[in-house]
């Protein structure tokens, strides 16, 4: 059996090129994750996974929590990263599993403290009561994540149809590493309002909003802009500038927007821009 991964958020993808000569194919790094060992050592990305699932969520986590249903913890968690990117719902996971919603906070509780999983608190601040104030649903690794989801080779990443949000999990850690790497709190949110408006995520940076939208495409489109926009003019004095963070390789600045390759996120977190 293969020694477990360490505990944590991985390396950052700019470093892992860097040091482990990484290409920078995104549905590759969705699949091997953010750990350089998984690249110094060559591993199989689902067996060192595995290894890591096994060993570390269902052996010591469920000692923790006291889980007497080893099956209904494993569903649990591979329910959990069938809704990275999405608003938790508690009792949604609760009838799905089997379990009452306070086991649901309960467990999450304890994944999100062991860095398993990541819970996005909402930006609601003087935007009233028709913003959403659930967590959304995140994990600390893409890698372990694909590996729940049953996901075994890039090729399967690129037909999954939860591609997008894998690829927002993604840049949300890099943003996370950046800051936390410098000895910063993230000061990482999302926004959503009743009407289905959304920013995938937005950074804090002093009284500044600075609105991050993720997309998986390798090519752009206009409408990419339009959560930015909408973020914008919903608080024009805060809002000076948005990012949109996808696959292509093409970087600009349109009106007060930029465009980014996802290996470039780390520089929001900079205040490069």
């Amino acid at each position: 059996m293969l020694p477990p991964l360490p505990k944590g958020r991985g390396i950052r993808i700019d470093i892992l090129m860097k040091k482990e000569g990484v290409k920078r194919d995104l549905d590759d790094l969705l699949l091997h994750g953010g750990y350089p060992r998984v690249y110094r050592d060559k591993l199989d990305p689902m067996k060192a996974y595995r290894n890591y699932f096994q060993t570390y969520v269902e052996r010591d986590l469920r000692q923790i929590i006291q889980v007497k249903d080893l099956s209904q913890f494993q569903r649990f968690v591979r329910i959990c990263a069938g809704r990275i990117g999405q608003v938790l719902n508690l009792q949604g996971i609760s009838n799905d599993v089997g379990i009452s919603a306070n086991t649901v906070k309960e467990w999450l509780s304890v994944l999100e403290a062991s860095f398993v999983v990541i819970q996005l608190q909402p930006y609601f601040e003087n935007f009233g009561k028709r913003s959403i104030k659930a967590p959304k649903l995140y994990f600390n690794d893409a890698g372990l994540a694909c590996y729940l989801l049953g996901i075994e080779n890039s090729v399967q990443i690129e037909r999954d149809p939860l591609r997008g949000s894998l690829v927002e999990n993604l840049v949300l850690l890099e943003l996370m590493k950046c800051r936390l790497n410098r000895g910063l709190d993230p000061q990482l949110y999302y926004y959503r309002d009743a009407h289905g408006n959304e920013v995938d995520i937005i950074f804090q940076s002093g009284r500044e909003l600075i609105p991050i939208e993720v997309k998986a495409s390798r090519t752009f489109h206009e409408d990419f802009l339009k959560n930015l926009k909408f973020f914008k003019e919903l608080a024009p004095d805060r809002v000076s500038k948005g990012f949109l963070v996808y696959a292509g390789e093409q970087e600009q600045q349109i009106q007060d927007f930029y465009t980014l390759n996802y290996a470039h996120a780390q520089q929001i977190a900079k205040g490069i821009y």
